[in-house]
């Protein structure tokens, strides 16, 4: 749910912008001023939640069809792998020239990916498909986060992000029984097909008000100090890097893929890639959980690679292990998100403020149990319900951390600079999601997990691959809960931390 890169430069030193702050703030997110934005923003993120709690329950289904079992981690990695490039990409493109055409491209390409992998005739062109979402889905996820930088103030921030959330309430309702009642009579590829004709009408509520936000440049429309238009000029170092980082990732993902002596030269190369852009592209002591912001960037790739590379293999290990239609599989992560917009909720309190780093704290340790918890129906004793459960808790930690953490990061911006870090943010969300699912997907081949197959039993996966997976998640979930201890800058740094970058 998640969910990046922004531009917004709003100082709030500029005179002729602080009496429309003002103004939003008194309206409240659905007030006069943001009611159409607010809405607009709520139905595009529930376009996605809805797609991602549907291509969830129909994924087994679909990679049995189309035999790629083997790449079945492959198939969500290529998704964030793509997406992370777009990322950057889209955080440049909306400070050169606003969020408008990035979010509109974006939604284009989405829609675009899910045909694709609707008409895919083997598992590769599946895996394409899933990369054009990705590249579409980066692209909107870091305008949204623009437009909320740009267009509404800071007190207000913490409940449009809590909105992002609760936009997913009905969507996991709906979505997995809609997804499985689909699979299962008329084909696994109408729950790409048919999510595409959603896509205009948002766009449509959204467009006046996106037509009104301040200028790229964060001026008052009259210009910079040098005379120009305020827009400033594409950085293709970091797109460069950007680029560099997802071969970097792909190179890794398919040396996973195949585990032999020849597989360590893509392995070679891809680390050779990844690790000196990753370390340029974000901020400085991000990887030894420098405190402040490169503690909250940290903490998000963590969060959201651990409960992703966990939520990846539940559906599938509920229908090859215990049997589930992928309808009942696909329902046991419905809690997850209605606690997951709960936990969001409870992070947006006002009266909780000065508590955000522990309830972040508190997040990661919810997340940590209910991925924990989870391969505990491997056990045939055990009710399959208890995956139902484990999402329960993991997701009301994933809304008090992912939510938490955007809050956070904002606060700790410069004016001027939260696209910047809002950047950062994202691509440490898609780089634990690519790492993390991609490490997960090598231990479950690696130990016999290839074998899967939906309804085939006398081929399913042997438990010790699913729990390889749930151990590396769990894991992470704690790493994350000890990075959370460092959110607090040093009293000197509280808002001079900037978007500078280095290991």
């Amino acid at each position: 749910m998640a969910d990046t890169p922004t531009d917004q430069h709003i100082s709030p030193d500029v005179p002729s912008i602080a009496p429309v702050q003002q103004a939003g703030d008194a309206d409240g997110v659905l007030g006069r001023r943001h009611r159409a934005l607010t809405l607009g923003i709520i139905t595009v993120v529930s376009l996605v939640a809805f797609e991602a709690s549907a291509v969830t329950t129909a994924m087994p289904v679909a990679a049995r069809a189309l035999d790629g079992i083997g790449l079945y981690a492959f198939a969500y990695s290529a998704f964030f792998t793509a997406s992370l490039f777009a990322m950057v990409l889209s955080g440049e493109w909306c400070d050169r020239s606003g969020p408008l055409a990035p979010l509109f491209t974006g939604i284009a390409a989405f829609g675009a990916g899910l045909v694709t992998a609707g008409s895919a005739g083997a598992m590769w062109m599946f895996v394409a498909g899933r990369g054009v979402q990705g590249i579409g889905a980066g692209l909107v996820i870091v305008a949204l986060y623009v437009v909320v930088g740009r267009a509404y103030p800071e007190r207000l921030r913490p409940k449009v992000l809590a909105s992002f959330s609760a936009a997913w309430v009905v969507p996991v309702i709906v979505g997995p029984l809609a997804a499985g009642t689909v699979t299962e009579t008329i084909g696994w590829r109408w729950v790409f097909l048919a999510i595409p004709v959603l896509i205009v009408p948002p766009l449509v509520v959204m467009l006046p008000a996106l037509r009104k936000l301040p200028p790229a440049g964060g001026t008052d429309g009259m210009g910079g100090a040098d005379g120009t238009d305020g827009a400033k000029a594409l950085d293709g170092r970091r797109i460069v890097l950007a680029l560099a980082v997802a071969v970097g990732a792909g190179l890794l993902q398919y040396a996973g893929q195949d585990i032999t002596p020849l597989s360590l030269l893509p392995a070679a190369a891809g680390l050779a890639l990844l690790v000196p852009c990753v370390l340029r592209l974000l901020p400085r002591r991000t990887f030894l959980a420098g405190r402040g912001l490169p503690a909250v960037v940290l903490l998000r790739g963590l969060a959201q690679g651990s409960f992703l590379a966990a939520e990846t293999f539940v559906t599938l290990m509920l229908v090859t292990e215990r049997g589930l239609t992928p309808t009942l599989a696909g329902l046991s992560l419905t809690g997850g998100g209605l606690t997951w917009a709960l936990g969001s909720y409870t992070q947006s309190r006002a009266r909780l403020e000065p508590h955000r780093e522990r309830l972040v704290a508190a997040g990661m340790l919810f997340i940590a149990l209910g991925v924990a918890l989870a391969p505990a129906v491997l056990a045939q004793a055990v009710p399959a319900w208890t995956v139902a459960v484990a999402w329960v808790i993991g997701g009301y930690g994933m809304g008090l951390t992912i939510s938490g953490g955007a809050v956070l990061l904002l606060k700790l911006s410069r004016p001027g600079e939260e696209g910047a870090n809002s950047a950062s943010l994202q691509v440490s969300d898609a780089l634990g999601s690519i790492m993390l699912v991609g490490l997960a997907g090598v231990l479950f081949v690696a130990a016999g997990g290839a074998s899967a197959a939906p309804g085939a039993t006398d081929a399913a996966a042997p438990p010790r691959a699913f729990l390889a997976v749930y151990a590396l998640a769990t894991a992470s979930a704690l790493a994350g809960a000890y990075v959370a201890t460092r959110l607090k800058p040093p009293p000197a740094a509280s808002r001079d931390q900037g978007p500078a970058r280095g290991a």
